[in-house]
């Protein structure tokens, strides 16, 4: 007998399930929204601005959902303060879709998740918590005049329906979530935006700007660097302001003076200082580089490197200030930061005021080795000379262009067949100005 029982029973609660589960499913996802409705009563009402916006940020599904839990309290921002006294700029922010959630958030804190009449306004200043978690200050002035933050209540139960009542305010509520979100846009576009500028006019005959642009102070100056290094007039133009001098400009020269100096005092380096005093006006081109703007980082090799210069390689007109200017970058470059490079990259190549040949540096033994072959070079001295314009590091061999290197092994292979006697001189200081001066015939 307590069989039958049981399947009964058992069929009767499998019976009971589907339509329970059926039940609620239904009961959770539609919300029965009747034309009595509160919310029907704001799309129909003379806020169109506010009902405009609720469409536009999708939020009727949600504000259903709301109704259908509990009474809602609406602050409607009268037409005229989200028509004209609304900042267009901000309007244009809350039209935006990728600015949804921000004008969904606006919104929602007009909105709160309970039923406050006029005769249920709290004398003394209350916390209501909006559908936004944002929080409105309801307050009763001593006039009695009610406002809600700092909006006033113009039309209190302006809309009054069985699940809901709206109140007529003065101005829109601006959370600050959503104001901080818009001057942050508003910073980005405004740092993102150039004014369009034409091309400096550069003259042929001179390569210097027909109508130099003032520079600001510390820019680096309008023209590149190779242009400047062409042949112009002896006067150069004024140069760009800065934080250098007395007047606001750098002083190349002295600059220049003072690394030479320290290659002096440094010791190892007096054959380099000697080119740039006596033999070349590189010192004067530099000068007039850094005093126009432009930052330099100069690979000064020390004098044994300097020792083992040939005549051959010195021979031609013009040899060295091309050998020195293969050894500028027009770049400010410190040891720290050419070996992180160089452990970041593998290669690096740097150009020189030697167009276009450029000095390629790798990382080797935990340091920084520039050129290739025979012709490189190890960062021996790291930042001998840095001041934020010129960079002097120190290394330990001369660096020639890959195809001077090729045509020197080529001419040793051809005098090799011709038994020559060679003889060992020890290098001394002065060797190389030594050598220039009985070429020109001409000596300091």
């Amino acid at each position: 007998m307590e069989y039958p029982n049981s399947i009964y029973g058992l069929f009767f609660i499998l019976f009971l399930i589907p339509i329970h589960s059926a039940f609620t499913h239904n009961s959770t996802s539609t919300v029965q929204i009747n034309s009595n409705s509160i919310l029907v009563a704001l799309l129909d009402s003379h806020y169109t601005e506010l009902a405009e916006l609720v469409e536009k940020a999708l939020l009727l599904q949600k504000l259903e959902e709301a109704v259908g839990n509990h009474n809602i309290t609406i602050f409607a921002p009268r037409n005229q303060a989200l028509e004209r006294d609304l900042d267009p700029e901000f309007k244009r922010f809350l039209l935006e879709p990728r600015n949804l959630k921000s004008l969904q958030m606006l919104l929602m804190s007009h909105i709160l998740p309970s039923r406050i009449a006029s005769h249920h306004w709290p004398e003394n200043s209350l916390r209501h918590q909006t559908l936004s978690n944002h929080r409105l200050h309801l307050t009763t002035n001593p006039s009695g005049k009610k406002s809600v933050d700092s909006a006033e209540i113009l039309r209190a139960d302006d809309v009054l329906r069985p699940d809901g009542v709206i109140h007529g305010i003065e101005r829109l509520i601006v959370p600050r979530s959503v104001q901080e979100d818009f001057n942050r846009r508003r910073n980005l576009r405004d740092i993102s935006a150039i004014l369009p500028e034409g091309a400096p006019e550069v003259d042929p005959r001179t390569n210097r700007l027909k109508k130099p642009a003032p520079v600001p102070a510390g820019a680096p100056p309008v023209l590149p660097i190779y242009d400047a290094l062409a042949p112009g007039p002896s006067l150069a133009p004024a140069p760009a302001p800065g934080p250098g001098g007395p007047r606001h400009h750098f002083n190349g020269e002295r600059q220049v003076k003072d690394f030479i100096q320290t290659l002096l005092h440094y010791g190892g380096y007096n054959e380099m200082a000697d080119i740039l005093v006596n033999l070349t006006s590189l010192a004067t081109e530099m000068g007039r580089l850094v005093s126009e703007g432009y930052v330099l980082t100069v690979l000064a090799p020390n004098d044994e490197a300097m020792a083992k210069l040939t005549t051959d390689q010195l021979s031609e007109p013009g040899a060295p200030e091309q050998i020195i200017y293969y050894h500028i970058i027009p770049e400010y470059q410190t040891e720290e930061s050419m070996y992180n490079a160089v452990r970041r990259f593998g290669k690096i190549s740097y150009d020189t005021l030697r167009l276009p040949h450029k000095v390629v540096a790798q990382e080797s033994d935990g340091s920084v080795k520039f050129g290739h072959g025979d012709s490189s070079a190890y960062l021996f001295d790291p930042d001998i000379y840095t001041d934020g314009r010129i960079s002097v590091q120190g290394i330990d061999g001369v660096l020639l262009p890959p195809e001077e290197e090729n045509e020197d092994e080529s001419a040793s292979i051809s005098r090799a067949k011709i038994p020559l006697v060679k003889v060992a001189t020890k290098p001394r200081r002065g060797k190389l100005l030594e050598l220039a001066c009985s070429m020109v015939g001409v000596c300091s």
